[in-house]
């Protein structure tokens, strides 16, 4: 809990000087489009990543196994999504990292080890 109040000042701050420069090197309309472009694909790259993991999460439910890996990949194109449609280049960044496959399979066993140290402290509790 105390990361995310230091999340929600730094981040912030971070992403203000990084749109004044961007401004300022690459002038004001192409920076508005930019965050404009960045945030319709964003949208559009939630959305075919959102209908996949969902039709994964099907096919597993199917089969009787337990979408696992499935609910992580929603989480983190959740999160990504909402990201991409805040304006700002940092979070932009971290929010393409989440959608894209690729680079999800680096994360997902820091999301996996996170959410087994909240169950393990007690922080987060699973009702079957």
């Amino acid at each position: 809990m105390r990361y995310l109040l230091l999340f929600l000042i730094i981040i912030p701050a971070l992403e203000i000087g990084v749109l004044l420069y961007s401004g300022k090197t690459i002038g004001v309309i192409p920076t508005i489009l930019l965050i404009i472009a960045t945030g319709i694909a964003g949208a559009y790259l939630a959305k075919q990543q959102g209908l996949e993991t969902i039709r994964k999460a099907q096919q597993q439910i199917s089969y009787g196994k337990m979408p696992g890996d499935a609910l992580i990949d929603g989480i983190c194109i959740l999160v990504g999504g909402c990201l991409l449609l805040t304006p700002g280049f940092i979070t932009d960044l971290i929010g393409f990292i989440l959608l894209l496959p690729p680079t999800r399979i680096v994360v997902k066993p820091f999301i996996k080890r996170m959410f087994r140290s909240m169950i393990n402290k007690g922080n987060l509790t699973i009702i079957r």
